[in-house]
């Protein structure tokens, strides 16, 4: 009776299951957004650039919106590698920063202390206050680089706080 059952069961499914390939077939298509109204850049779509002078693998940015070196709003990814940091500097406008992935090292100030730094982890916020010293990277223990996302209003200028130096610090 059993083996009855299951056979009915399988006769009923199977025109179903038949079906069920060319069904989803004449779905429609999923449209991409309108590229006037929805710009979407995936991951390999962005141009990584190396900053300050600065050997391979040590940082590099992306634009992602606008140019920091004109007028108005801008908006770019930070990749510090493990390892490096930025020289103690400021800018002329406040820039405001989101830690997209891995440990943002940061602190402020015009001396170089890499131990007075504290771990800003993926998700953390920091406003890098206009006309104020500071600096960042990854400590050398860092397992993976940090990315950050900084956005604010341009043009900028790098100040290096402790001229004749270069931009960046190997750890």
């Amino acid at each position: 009776m059993d083996s009855l059952i299951a056979s009915r069961r399988e006769l009923l499914l199977a025109p179903l299951l038949a079906a069920l390939p060319a069904a989803l077939a004449s779905l429609p298509a999923r449209a991409a957004p309108d590229p006037t109204m929805t710009i979407v850049k995936l991951p390999a779509e962005l141009t990584w650039n190396r900053l300050l002078d600065s050997p391979p693998q040590s940082v590099e940015s992306t634009m992602l919106w606008g140019k920091t070196s004109e007028e108005g709003l801008y908006y770019t990814l930070i990749r510090w590698y493990p390892g490096y940091m930025s020289a103690p500097h400021w800018y002329e406008t406040d820039r405001y920063c989101t830690v997209v992935s891995g440990t943002w090292w940061v602190t402020s100030g015009d001396k170089f202390d890499p131990e007075s730094t504290v771990p800003a982890p993926a998700g953390s916020f920091i406003r890098r206050v206009a006309r104020t010293p500071h600096y960042d990277g990854v400590k050398k223990d860092g397992t993976e680089p940090a990315v950050i996302a900084i956005c604010g209003i341009g043009p900028i200028t790098f100040h290096n706080a402790e001229p004749g130096t270069t931009g960046w610090r190997k750890l």
